[in-house]
């Protein structure tokens, strides 16, 4: 079997490696092509011996906020094999060489959305709940009224008070990527005449204090309002949000908002029909720490904080060891460690999905040393992740 990474020709292989496995559908084999060929997307494939392409998967390049600083991080897109070969190791083989060269370009960290958590898990990935959406007619926001101006968002419109929403919003947490230009438009891009896709961007006295992107599907109820991005400044744009929604009590039978796991709108909520909302965590995002000692370096530590931790990867033996940690630094060293983490809890300990305590209750997670300085560091922190790869 061979791995390496792709020629712009072999792009189109992948490619429909990708629609056997995803049940697509390829109307213009020769326009696809065309596509593919201007794509500048990193690919990996896995050969047969008579250098067939059996399987790839692309890595998708991002900068993600963590800890107060921004990090390299690679989004995994299109993990695909053709039946005929499953079962064989490919994926594993490609996890291998791509995260290995991921490490030496510099990504600390790696993210993918799983088909099935238990299969990535093997490859070093571990859950993080990124959000939680909250279901409800727009009869429940009635108590919320939005007096200021909504403007919907056209294509040649100035995407400055979009990006300055976003960056402000997004540097408060972990995972949240770091957007330039070219992504803020692709998030906002859409036909609402033909995707029904809306962008709203909400101003009080000429400030701009929130935006919000929704589409609008057909649901067992009615017509459903699903919020797909959005950020917001302070009370007033939180509060905008929520009073621009009550205005579709005529148009939408439900709303789904999402919002990051530290807004819990059940308590801040103010509606006589409060107890109508649903909510469902959302668990279908997973984290890999790439590189362990340049994430430990960037790991939110106080001063005089010491610590040591002993990580297992068996995917990547670079990241076994045991480092001693302190404010930005993680020295490898040989002394008994404090903690002892598999590389897949280490990803949900470093983020912030769990808290020490919680941390323990896993089997791969031991701690030696129950000290104040671990449950210090290893807090739950806010999560947000908004990109799709």
């Amino acid at each position: 079997m061979e791995i390496r990474e792709l020629t712009p020709e072999e792009r189109f292989d992948a490619e429909l490696i990708s629609t056997v496995a995803f049940h697509g559908r390829i109307e213009d084999l020769q326009k696809k092509k065309e596509e593919v060929l201007k794509e500048q997307a990193e690919d990996w494939g896995a050969f047969s011996d008579h250098g067939k392409l059996m399987a790839h998967i692309i890595n998708n390049h991002y900068t993600v906020h963590f800890d107060g600083v921004q990090v390299p991080c690679g989004g995994i897109g299109a993990v695909s094999t053709l039946p005929e070969y499953r079962e064989e190791g490919c994926i594993r083989a490609i996890f291998g060489r791509l995260l290995h060269r991921a490490r030496e370009r510099g990504e600390i960290l790696s993210a993918l959305y799983p088909f099935c958590q238990a299969f990535y898990r093997k490859f070093g990935y571990e859950t993080v709940c990124k959000e939680n959406v909250y279901t409800f007619a727009p009869e429940v926001l009635r108590e919320y009224s939005f007096g200021g101006k909504a403007a919907m968002y056209a294509p040649e419109d100035n995407l400055q008070p979009y990006m300055e929403l976003y960056t402000q919003f997004a540097a408060r947490y972990n995972l949240a990527a770091v957007r330039s230009e070219s992504m803020m438009r692709e998030h906002l891009k859409g036909n609402c005449y033909q995707e029904r896709k809306f962008t709203y961007l909400l101003s009080e006295e000429e400030t701009a204090v929130a935006y919000l992107t929704f589409v609008d599907v057909k649901g067992e109820k009615g017509p459903h309002l699903k919020v797909q991005d959005l950020a917001w400044e302070g009370r007033k744009g939180f509060e905008a949000i929520l009073g621009f929604l009550s205005r579709f009590t005529a148009d939408y039978a439900r709303i789904d908002l999402p919002l990051p796991l530290d807004i819990e709108l059940l308590s801040l909520i103010h509606s006589w029909k409060a107890y109508d909302i649903e909510k469902r965590t959302e668990q279908s995002y997973m984290v890999r720490v790439v590189n362990v000692p340049e994430l430990l370096k960037r790991l939110a530590v106080q001063e005089g904080t010491v610590f040591t931790i002993r990580v297992q990867d068996e995917l990547l033996p670079e990241n076994c060891g045991t480092w001693k940690v302190t404010h930005g630094s993680a020295e490898a060293v040989s002394e008994p460690p404090d903690l002892i983490v598999s590389i897949q809890a280490l990803a949900q300990m470093t983020v912030g999905e769990v808290s020490l305590y919680e941390a323990a209750l896993r089997p791969d997670v031991t701690v030696v040393n129950m000290s104040g300085t671990l449950s210090g560091v290893f807090v739950r922190k806010p999560l947000y992740m908004a990109e799709h790869f």
